[in-house]
């Protein structure tokens, strides 16, 4: 069976754009999370979310290029970009039809959407932009993607919500461990820091309404009251270990695995037993011992029923090691990523392997009972990382984890 390694890992997200600075901010507990900047929230429950600042598209792209793609695209595009160049991976180096993309997005282009809807009602049909259905499909960024680096093979755009990111990296991590590709990008992305997206959570009852960004997005936290968007991207370069290692790349670890199930249960709320991300992880973990696993970045959104279900499941998967597990949500600093939540949250999970150090779930000041594993309070611990796992849960009931592990030759 192929084995398949990651060589390269491109971050825009609420705590820095390029891996290092969103490695670094990361450990340090750096807070994304603030008042909105991007319209008037005037009227709205939520005031705060994660939005990426000193983004400039045309630092990864043609301006042209630019002006025709919606955020999430951008944001996609730039992840992708710092991904090849990271893993020092140019044309020449790689066959492109054995090259492939799997890069999802939740929602797509929703702030076209809403600005185009918008010249429809006050100014008519013919002052709709020609490329308002290009901006706004949800595929757009894969499709961006494939054109921008010649990856002629399968190119793919899951969409399964809050768990797309996880979904679209197993998936290409399958293409290559079954020999139909040699590389791929994968990962999310997602810019749907609007006002009708944040209108449309807030109503649902999911988003905090807390003023104060220190007590916004509380995992695991007795105080949570929800979640909080953030908006980036996060894609991985995975390749397969003999491609990688012929070409002399730089390995930060191994993806061993990788588990897709469904609540089959709700179309919002979880399977309250947390019987499908139990299962996620289990069919990650498959050929593996449970106790090997060190590390877990949780899917963990600060929402009153999704943190005690995880905290079941990972109890059902792992039995007594969960106590000796480091667990942690990054969401507690990136916000609540939607689509593109699997993909930086993969990326942390590589980092954490690669360098042994486990970001902290900040905020953390009022254990919840029911929440009573090592959530990593506050400050990010040095320990040896050999597996990590990270869960992506979505609306709909989608579960999706991934294993990584250290190299072993």
């Amino acid at each position: 069976m192929t084995r398949v390694v990651v060589t390269g890992i491109g971050v825009v997200s609420p705590v820095g754009i390029g891996k290092d600075a969103f490695w670094n901010n990361l450990l340090a507990g750096v807070c994304g999370i603030a008042p909105i900047t991007r319209f008037d929230t005037e009227g709205h429950k939520a005031k705060l979310a994660a939005e990426v600042n000193g983004f400039v598209p045309e630092d990864f792209m043609d301006k042209k290029e630019a002006r025709r793609a919606d955020r999430y695209s951008q944001f996609a595009v730039a992840a992708a970009r710092m991904a090849m160049e990271g893993a020092a991976l140019e044309k020449g180096g790689f066959d492109p039809d054995r090259a492939g993309v799997f890069l999802g997005s939740g929602i797509g282009g929703i702030a076209t959407l809403e600005a185009e809807h918008a010249k429809l009602q006050e100014k008519g049909p013919g002052r709709v932009s020609p490329f308002f259905i290009p901006m706004i499909i949800s595929n757009m960024a894969a499709g961006m993607v494939s054109i921008a680096f010649d990856f002629r093979g399968e190119s793919i755009c899951p969409v399964a919500a809050c768990a797309t990111g996880n979904n679209a990296i197993g998936e290409g991590f399958l293409a290559i461990r079954r020999g139909e590709l040699d590389v791929c990008l994968a990962g999310g992305s997602e810019a749907a820091i609007t006002p009708l997206a944040l209108a449309g959570f807030s109503n649902m009852t999911a988003m905090s309404d807390a003023a104060d960004p220190a007590e916004g997005m509380l995992p695991f936290d007795s105080r949570r009251n929800g979640f909080l968007m953030g908006e980036g991207a996060g894609v991985l370069l995975l390749e397969s270990y003999e491609h990688a290692t012929a070409r002399g790349a730089d390995i930060f670890c191994e993806i061993a695995g990788y588990g897709a199930t469904a609540d089959a249960y709700h179309i919002t709320s979880p399977d309250p037993a947390g019987a499908g991300a139990a299962r996620a992880m289990r069919l990650a973990l498959k050929g593996f011992d449970p106790t090997e696993v060190d590390y877990i970045n949780a899917h963990g959104t600060g929402t009153p029923v999704g943190d005690p279900i995880e905290t079941a499941a990972i109890k059902t998967v792992f039995g007594e090691h969960a106590k000796r597990l480091s667990v942690s949500s990054t969401k507690s600093m990136t916000g609540h990523l939607l689509g593109a939540a699997g993909g930086i949250e993969a990326a942390a999970s590589v980092l954490a392997v690669r360098h042994d150090a486990i970001p902290p779930t900040i905020h953390l000041k009022e254990p919840d009972a029911a929440c009573d594993l090592d959530y990593v309070p506050n400050v990010s611990r040095r320990v040896t990382v050999r597996t990590a796992v990270s869960n992506s849960l979505g609306f709909g009931g989608h579960n999706a984890s991934l294993l990584f592990k250290k190299v072993v030759e």
